[in-house]
């Protein structure tokens, strides 16, 4: 036991630890839980920056309260771009494999592609009542285009068919 003593006392030894604070812990009505409250936080932080440095002028800028957002104008033109890109990789892959039927689908895309480009003139002049008849129209191409595309599809289905069997 001596020896245990002995070695006790000869061992080097650093600084002692900080002494530990005490952290208090805001209220549960206060403390922000997990990504959402931080995302409530930093949403108010931007809101109340944004509307003290908005300058007077922009303030007589209002759209109405039906206006697209940004992100949701984001989201409508990115859309129409994918289904272009879509309409384009379609029809590039018909002409390189000498396949008929894709090249078909392409064409079958362009009811649809005239739907979105309905969707996005309404919402473009604040879903105008006067223009009400693009809604329709809108309409009535996603089901002409829902069509094309299936016949398009059963097309290519019925191609391959064929070619399986002559192989």
């Amino acid at each position: 036991m001596a020896s245990l003593r002995l070695v006790a006392t000869l061992a080097p030894s650093g600084p002692p630890p900080p002494p530990r604070r005490e952290r208090r812990r805001p209220p549960s009505a206060v403390r922000p839980t997990g990504g959402v409250g931080l995302a409530v936080a930093a949403a108010t932080v931007a809101t109340v920056a944004a509307a003290a440095a908005s300058p007077p002028a922009l303030a007589a800028l209002s759209e109405p309260a039906n206006a697209l957002s940004l992100p949701t104008w984001a989201v409508h033109v990115s859309s129409v771009a994918e289904w272009v890109t879509a309409m384009w990789l379609v029809w590039d892959y018909g002409e390189r494999t000498g396949l008929k039927g894709w090249k078909g689908l392409s064409w079958g895309m362009v009811p649809l592609l005239g739907g979105a480009m309905c969707a996005c003139t309404w919402h473009f002049f604040y879903n105008s009542e006067s223009l009400e008849v693009l809604v329709a129209l809108q309409g009535a191409l996603t089901v002409i285009g829902n069509i094309t595309m299936c016949i398009a599809a059963y097309r290519i289905f019925k191609a391959s068919q064929e070619g399986s069997k002559t192989s």
